[in-house]
C-alpha cells in the first residue's frame, strides 16, 4: 500500500507552533514511528503553505496513490479550490485534525472539503494520522475480501 500525508498551512511548524493544541513532536519524529509500525505501508509526506501547490500534489497523488491522508489546516474551513480537487480523484482521501476542531472556535467548526472525503479524524493528536492509516489498511482488506 503507498500512502501519502498531505499537510497545509503551518504544519511545518510541529513540535513548535502553539504544543498545547499541537504537541510538542515535530512530524518528521511522528513518521519515523509510523513508517515503522507499518514497515509494508509505504508513507510519503508533502507540506506546503501555498494552496495551489497542495492542490498540484493532491492532484499527482490522486491517481498514483492507494490513500491520501489531508490536514489542510485553515484551508479547511475556506477551500472550495480543495474540496474540487479532491472530488475529482480516483484516490480515497480522509481529513485529519490534530486537534478537535469542533471544541475550538466557531469558525474552525466547519470544514469546506468534508464532502469530498471519506471521512474525518480529529482530536487525537498525532494518532489522527495513524488512525487514518488505519482506516485505509480496513479498506483494502474490506475490498480485497
Amino acid at each position: 500500500m503507498k500512502v501519502i500525508i498531505v499537510n497545509g498551512p503551518n504544519l511545518n511548524l510541529l513540535g513548535v507552533r502553539e504544543p498545547g493544541i499541537y504537541g510538542s513532536e515535530s512530524m518528521e519524529a511522528y513518521l519515523t514511528k509510523l513508517r515503522r509500525r507499518y514497515p509494508d505501508v509505504e508513507i510519503n509526506h508533502y507540506q506546503s503553505n501555498v494552496e495551489g501547490e497542495l492542490i498540484n500534489k493532491l492532484q499527482e497523488a490522486g491517481f498514483s496513490y492507494d490513500g491520501i491522508i489531508l490536514n489542510a489546516g485553515a484551508y479547511t474551513h475556506t477551500s472550495i479550490a480543495l474540496l474540487d480537487c479532491i472530488r475529482s480523484l480516483r484516490t480515497p482521501v480522509i481529513e485529519v485534525h490534530i486537534s478537535n476542531v469542533d471544541g475550538r472556535e466557531e469558525y474552525r467548526r466547519h470544514s469546506m472539503i468534508a464532502p469530498g472525503c471519506k471521512g474525518t479524524i480529529q482530536g487525537f493528536g498525532l494518532d489522527s494520522y495513524r488512525l487514518a492509516v488505519e482506516a485505509l489498511l480496513g479498506d483494502g482488506e474490506r475490498g480485497a475480501g
